[in-house]
């Protein structure tokens, strides 16, 4: 059944940005050593935007239409760029469980902005779902955080990146009507370089002194977490709301934990796990749809053919 596909196909989608996103963190640990905020958003987004134009040339993908081109301009500028410098900034001023609290306001936002200007559902599931996730991610970020300060700055910082995030997702959504998940990818991620150029000095005099592992996890977070996981966000999006994408992410922490597991040897302690367990639930939940009643009465004429629609 072709719905059933394109349902698994997003799902997949969402599955490999979640993952790739996850596995940004460990990447940045290194890069933000050497790199200051704007230098490694700006290399990321010049790595990234080079993987995905190649890919363009060989896919002959073209220009967007001209339809596309004010939500590609608007996510481009906000997420791709403005979102990725303050971010790296905030979480410079603040600990990670404040950071965790502001940051992960970003799906409720998209959410309530999905519902204002796009008109998304808001079922009692999705709404159950992300109250569940973000307690969830709220308690990973506590449990590990180092109980450092959380400047007033910090603070305001990761703020602005949420509401960035979410602008961000809610201007994509129109665009990719009319434009692919290559397409308005590709141009978002070129549009937030453009952003970021005024960093360009800090980036080369930087990179001259930087370790080469710090450079090749900016260019790791370049190609796979910004490139190829803002390409299948993107795909997926375009199949479902910008809630229930928005209400997806908050699989990202769970995920941190346990690759911080693997690969940097962090064990987390029983109050992580049970946060890393409280995201994931409560993302299958969100993602979760109500049965239909097999007995509801038949109320459109039979001639009338069967609608394809089914709302998220």
């Amino acid at each position: 059944m072709n719905h059933r596909r394109t349902e698994l196909l997003a799902a997949g989608a969402a599955t490999v940005t979640v993952v790739l996103w996850a596995s940004a963190f460990v990447s940045i640990r290194s890069a933000g050593a050497a790199y200051s905020p704007g230098a490694l958003a700006l290399g990321r987004l010049l790595s990234g935007a080079l993987a995905l134009g190649v890919i363009c040339l060989i896919r002959r993908e073209g220009l967007p239409p001209r339809s596309a081109w004010r939500g590609i301009a608007v996510s481009g500028v906000l997420w791709f760029g403005f979102y990725m410098v303050v971010l790296n900034w905030g979480e410079q001023q603040v600990d990670a469980g404040t950071a965790a609290l502001v940051v992960n306001i970003g799906p409720i936002l998209i959410a309530l902005l999905g519902a204002r200007l796009l008109g998304d559902a808001m079922p009692p599931r999705l709404l159950a779902g992300m109250a569940v996730s973000f307690a969830g991610a709220v308690t990973v970020g506590l449990s590990m955080s180092d109980n450092g300060g959380s400047s007033v700055l910090g603070v305001i910082l990761c703020l602005l990146a949420a509401i960035a995030y979410a602008g961000g997702v809610v201007a994509q959504k129109p665009a990719l009507g009319s434009a692919t998940p290559l397409q308005v990818t590709t141009f978002g991620c070129f549009t937030g370089a453009v952003v970021c150029l005024p960093f360009a000095g800090q980036l080369v005099s930087e990179a001259a002194d930087a370790p080469a592992s710090a450079t090749l996890n900016m260019v790791y977070l370049g190609v796979f977490p910004t490139a190829l996981a803002f390409t299948t966000w993107a795909y997926a999006l375009a199949r479902t709301t910008a809630s229930r994408m928005g209400a997806t992410t908050y699989a990202v922490p769970a995920l941190v934990v346990l690759m911080s597991w693997l690969a940097l040897g962090e064990v987390p302690g029983l109050l992580t796990l049970a946060g890393g367990t409280l995201c994931l639930a409560g993302v299958a939940v969100s993602r979760s749809r109500t049965r239909r009643t097999a007995t509801a009465p038949v109320t459109v004429p039979e001639p009338q053919p069967e609608s394809a629609s089914d709302p998220a």
